[in-house]
Protein backbone atom coordinates (compact mmCIF):
# COMPACT_ATOMS: atom_id res chain seq x y z
CA UNK A 1 0.00 0.00 0.00
CA UNK A 2 1.08 3.28 -0.91
CA UNK A 3 0.51 6.90 -0.11
CA UNK A 4 0.85 9.67 -2.83
CA UNK A 5 0.47 13.14 -3.83
CA UNK A 6 -0.39 12.52 -7.30
CA UNK A 7 -0.93 15.28 -9.96
CA UNK A 8 -3.46 14.99 -12.86
CA UNK A 9 -2.16 14.21 -16.13
CA UNK A 10 -5.02 13.42 -18.23
CA UNK A 11 -8.81 13.54 -18.45
CA UNK A 12 -11.01 12.49 -21.40
CA UNK A 13 -15.05 11.58 -21.64
CA UNK A 14 -15.98 8.09 -22.57
CA UNK A 15 -19.73 8.38 -22.31
CA UNK A 16 -22.22 11.12 -21.62
CA UNK A 17 -21.79 11.65 -18.16
CA UNK A 18 -18.57 9.43 -17.67
CA UNK A 19 -14.69 10.25 -17.77
CA UNK A 20 -11.61 9.28 -17.01
CA UNK A 21 -9.18 10.52 -14.94
CA UNK A 22 -5.68 9.87 -14.76
CA UNK A 23 -2.95 10.46 -11.94
CA UNK A 24 0.86 9.81 -11.97
CA UNK A 25 1.12 6.80 -9.40
CA UNK A 26 3.95 4.70 -10.18
CA UNK A 27 4.24 2.79 -7.47
CA UNK A 28 0.88 2.05 -7.28
CA UNK A 29 0.78 1.41 -11.43
CA UNK A 30 3.25 -1.05 -10.47
CA UNK A 31 1.90 -2.85 -7.96
CA UNK A 32 -2.62 -2.96 -8.76
CA UNK A 33 -4.21 -5.91 -10.30
CA UNK A 34 -7.64 -6.66 -11.64
CA UNK A 35 -10.46 -5.37 -8.90
CA UNK A 36 -8.27 -3.48 -6.54
CA UNK A 37 -8.92 0.48 -5.85
CA UNK A 38 -7.45 3.49 -4.97
CA UNK A 39 -8.87 5.94 -1.97
CA UNK A 40 -8.92 9.42 -3.10
CA UNK A 41 -8.17 12.61 -0.82
CA UNK A 42 -9.00 15.73 -1.89
CA UNK A 43 -8.57 17.96 0.81
CA UNK A 44 -10.61 21.28 0.56
CA UNK A 45 -12.95 20.85 2.95
CA UNK A 46 -13.80 17.10 2.41
CA UNK A 47 -13.35 14.78 5.25
CA UNK A 48 -13.61 11.22 4.03
CA UNK A 49 -11.47 9.66 0.73
CA UNK A 50 -13.46 8.47 -2.39
CA UNK A 51 -12.54 4.72 -3.30
CA UNK A 52 -12.54 4.20 -6.98
CA UNK A 53 -11.65 1.21 -8.76
CA UNK A 54 -8.35 0.99 -11.07
CA UNK A 55 -9.63 1.53 -14.57
CA UNK A 56 -6.43 1.24 -16.68
CA UNK A 57 -2.47 1.56 -16.13
CA UNK A 58 -0.46 3.20 -18.58
CA UNK A 59 2.83 3.41 -17.47
CA UNK A 60 3.50 5.21 -14.35
CA UNK A 61 -0.49 6.51 -14.79
CA UNK A 62 -3.08 5.05 -12.93
CA UNK A 63 -6.63 5.75 -14.28
CA UNK A 64 -10.02 6.09 -12.42
CA UNK A 65 -13.31 6.45 -13.98
CA UNK A 66 -15.95 8.49 -12.35
CA UNK A 67 -19.31 10.62 -12.83
CA UNK A 68 -20.69 13.40 -10.90
CA UNK A 69 -23.28 12.00 -8.39
CA UNK A 70 -22.34 13.65 -5.37
CA UNK A 71 -20.22 16.57 -4.02
CA UNK A 72 -17.11 14.71 -4.26
CA UNK A 73 -17.28 13.56 -7.75
CA UNK A 74 -18.17 16.86 -8.80
CA UNK A 75 -15.36 18.18 -7.37
CA UNK A 76 -12.92 15.62 -8.79
CA UNK A 77 -14.75 16.80 -12.20
CA UNK A 78 -13.53 20.00 -11.37
CA UNK A 79 -9.95 19.15 -11.39
CA UNK A 80 -7.39 19.77 -13.66
CA UNK A 81 -4.36 19.09 -15.20
CA UNK A 82 -1.27 19.26 -12.29
CA UNK A 83 -4.25 19.30 -9.65
CA UNK A 84 -2.68 16.90 -7.20
CA UNK A 85 -4.51 14.36 -4.93
CA UNK A 86 -3.57 11.84 -1.86
CA UNK A 87 -3.73 8.88 -3.36
CA UNK A 88 -3.52 5.75 -1.55
CA UNK A 89 -3.57 1.97 -2.65
CA UNK A 90 -3.55 -0.15 -4.12
CA UNK A 91 -6.33 -1.42 -1.73
CA UNK A 92 -8.59 -4.65 -1.22
CA UNK A 93 -8.31 -8.82 -2.99
CA UNK A 94 -8.82 -8.32 -7.08
CA UNK A 95 -10.38 -11.52 -9.05
CA UNK A 96 -8.40 -14.28 -9.07
CA UNK A 97 -7.51 -16.02 -12.40
CA UNK A 98 -5.42 -18.77 -10.97
CA UNK A 99 -9.13 -21.27 -11.06
CA UNK A 100 -8.25 -22.60 -14.80
CA UNK A 101 -10.68 -22.19 -17.88
CA UNK A 102 -9.53 -20.72 -21.40
CA UNK A 103 -12.53 -18.31 -21.43
CA UNK A 104 -13.80 -15.40 -19.21
CA UNK A 105 -17.07 -13.05 -19.76
CA UNK A 106 -16.75 -9.80 -18.19
CA UNK A 107 -19.90 -8.53 -17.70
CA UNK A 108 -19.94 -5.01 -16.68
CA UNK A 109 -23.13 -2.48 -16.22
CA UNK A 110 -23.14 1.44 -16.37
CA UNK A 111 -20.10 2.33 -14.16
CA UNK A 112 -19.14 -1.35 -13.05
CA UNK A 113 -17.15 -0.77 -16.16
CA UNK A 114 -14.53 0.61 -13.75
CA UNK A 115 -12.73 -2.65 -12.95
CA UNK A 116 -12.50 -4.52 -16.77
CA UNK A 117 -10.11 -3.11 -18.36
CA UNK A 118 -7.54 -4.35 -15.85
CA UNK A 119 -9.04 -7.45 -15.62
CA UNK A 120 -9.03 -7.90 -20.02
CA UNK A 121 -5.15 -7.56 -19.15
CA UNK A 122 -4.98 -9.56 -16.39
CA UNK A 123 -6.91 -12.35 -18.11
CA UNK A 124 -4.96 -12.33 -21.57
CA UNK A 125 -1.62 -12.55 -19.22
CA UNK A 126 -3.41 -15.70 -17.64
CA UNK A 127 -3.95 -17.16 -21.17
CA UNK A 128 -7.80 -17.25 -21.38
CA UNK A 129 -10.20 -15.44 -24.02
CA UNK A 130 -12.10 -12.25 -23.02
CA UNK A 131 -15.61 -11.65 -23.71
CA UNK A 132 -16.49 -8.32 -22.81
CA UNK A 133 -20.37 -7.71 -22.12
CA UNK A 134 -21.08 -3.98 -21.33
CA UNK A 135 -24.58 -2.96 -20.59
CA UNK A 136 -26.07 0.63 -20.30
CA UNK A 137 -29.66 1.82 -20.12
CA UNK A 138 -29.21 3.62 -23.28
CA UNK A 139 -26.44 3.64 -25.93
CA UNK A 140 -25.16 7.37 -25.13
CA UNK A 141 -24.43 5.85 -21.15
CA UNK A 142 -22.35 3.20 -22.71
CA UNK A 143 -18.89 3.09 -22.14
CA UNK A 144 -16.87 3.92 -25.74
CA UNK A 145 -13.72 1.85 -24.07
CA UNK A 146 -14.56 -1.96 -23.60
CA UNK A 147 -11.89 -4.16 -24.74
CA UNK A 148 -12.31 -7.76 -25.27
CA UNK A 149 -11.37 -10.50 -27.72
CA UNK A 150 -15.14 -9.92 -28.47
CA UNK A 151 -17.30 -7.72 -27.39
CA UNK A 152 -21.21 -7.58 -26.73
CA UNK A 153 -22.83 -4.84 -26.03
CA UNK A 154 -26.32 -4.00 -24.00
CA UNK A 155 -29.26 -1.90 -23.32
CA UNK A 156 -32.18 -1.56 -21.92
CA UNK A 157 -34.19 0.66 -24.28
CA UNK A 158 -32.53 -1.41 -26.80
CA UNK A 159 -31.16 1.86 -28.74
CA UNK A 160 -27.66 -0.44 -29.41
CA UNK A 161 -26.59 -3.77 -29.56
CA UNK A 162 -28.75 -6.12 -27.28
CA UNK A 163 -32.24 -5.55 -26.26
CA UNK A 164 -31.76 -6.04 -22.63
CA UNK A 165 -29.44 -6.33 -19.73
CA UNK A 166 -25.61 -7.40 -20.03
CA UNK A 167 -26.69 -10.47 -17.48
CA UNK A 168 -28.96 -11.96 -20.51
CA UNK A 169 -26.29 -11.25 -22.99
CA UNK A 170 -23.53 -13.19 -21.18
CA UNK A 171 -22.68 -16.20 -23.20
CA UNK A 172 -21.45 -19.25 -20.67
CA UNK A 173 -18.20 -19.56 -19.90
CA UNK A 174 -15.70 -20.97 -17.98
CA UNK A 175 -15.50 -17.82 -15.50
CA UNK A 176 -17.73 -14.93 -15.29
CA UNK A 177 -16.17 -11.71 -13.67
CA UNK A 178 -18.77 -8.85 -13.10
CA UNK A 179 -19.15 -5.28 -11.27
CA UNK A 180 -22.09 -2.86 -11.49
CA UNK A 181 -25.81 -2.28 -9.72
CA UNK A 182 -26.03 -4.76 -7.04
CA UNK A 183 -29.66 -5.36 -8.48
CA UNK A 184 -27.76 -6.42 -11.66
CA UNK A 185 -25.02 -8.72 -9.61
CA UNK A 186 -27.78 -10.66 -7.58
CA UNK A 187 -28.94 -11.63 -11.18
CA UNK A 188 -25.34 -12.98 -11.89
CA UNK A 189 -25.42 -14.86 -8.62
CA UNK A 190 -28.77 -16.47 -9.85
CA UNK A 191 -27.55 -17.15 -13.13
CA UNK A 192 -23.74 -17.95 -12.25
CA UNK A 193 -23.37 -18.84 -8.38
CA UNK A 194 -19.70 -19.08 -8.36
CA UNK A 195 -19.02 -15.81 -10.64
CA UNK A 196 -16.80 -13.12 -8.74
CA UNK A 197 -18.35 -9.66 -8.50
CA UNK A 198 -16.92 -6.46 -7.20
CA UNK A 199 -19.73 -5.49 -4.66
CA UNK A 200 -20.91 -2.03 -3.95
CA UNK A 201 -20.94 -0.40 -1.18
CA UNK A 202 -20.12 2.66 0.45
CA UNK A 203 -16.51 3.34 2.01
CA UNK A 204 -15.07 5.66 4.59
CA UNK A 205 -11.36 4.93 5.67
CA UNK A 206 -10.86 1.88 3.01
CA UNK A 207 -8.69 0.05 5.59
CA UNK A 208 -10.31 -1.95 7.41
CA UNK A 209 -11.04 0.66 10.68
CA UNK A 210 -14.13 2.56 10.12
CA UNK A 211 -16.59 -0.40 8.88
CA UNK A 212 -18.52 1.45 7.07
CA UNK A 213 -18.92 -1.11 4.14
CA UNK A 214 -19.80 -4.23 5.97
CA UNK A 215 -21.42 -6.82 3.11
CA UNK A 216 -24.07 -9.35 4.67
CA UNK A 217 -22.85 -12.58 4.06
CA UNK A 218 -25.19 -15.68 3.25
CA UNK A 219 -23.55 -18.01 5.96
CA UNK A 220 -24.08 -14.88 8.16
CA UNK A 221 -22.25 -12.20 9.67
CA UNK A 222 -20.21 -9.37 7.44
CA UNK A 223 -16.93 -9.08 5.67
CA UNK A 224 -15.55 -5.53 5.03
CA UNK A 225 -15.27 -5.19 1.70
CA UNK A 226 -12.36 -2.73 1.23
CA UNK A 227 -10.17 -5.70 2.53
CA UNK A 228 -11.75 -8.85 2.81
CA UNK A 229 -13.28 -7.84 -0.85
CA UNK A 230 -14.20 -5.85 -2.73
CA UNK A 231 -14.52 -9.10 -4.92
CA UNK A 232 -16.59 -11.89 -3.56
CA UNK A 233 -18.02 -15.25 -4.71
CA UNK A 234 -21.62 -14.03 -6.31
CA UNK A 235 -23.26 -16.72 -3.99
CA UNK A 236 -21.62 -15.78 -0.96
CA UNK A 237 -23.15 -13.02 -0.50
CA UNK A 238 -27.02 -11.71 0.70
CA UNK A 239 -27.91 -9.72 -1.93
CA UNK A 240 -31.20 -9.13 -0.51
CA UNK A 241 -29.77 -7.20 2.66
CA UNK A 242 -27.74 -4.67 0.28
CA UNK A 243 -28.94 -1.36 -1.40
CA UNK A 244 -29.22 -1.83 -4.79
CA UNK A 245 -28.55 1.22 -6.37
CA UNK A 246 -24.84 2.04 -5.14
CA UNK A 247 -21.76 1.27 -6.68
CA UNK A 248 -18.31 1.56 -4.36
CA UNK A 249 -16.78 3.50 -7.27
CA UNK A 250 -18.98 6.48 -7.26
CA UNK A 251 -19.25 7.82 -3.41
Amino acid sequence: MNLIDAPLVERRRVSRDMWVLGFKAAAIAADVTAGQFVNLGLGRGFMLRRPFSVYRVVDDRVEVILKAVGTGTAAMLELREGDRVSCLGPLGHGFDFGRGGKTVALVSGGLGVAPMPLAARDARVAGMQVTWVHGARSQDELCDESDGDSVVLATDDGSKGFAGSAVAAAPDVDMVLACGPNRMLAAVAARWPDAQVAVETYMGCGTGVCLGCAVPLTRGGYDRACTEGPVYRAADIDWAALPSHLHYATA
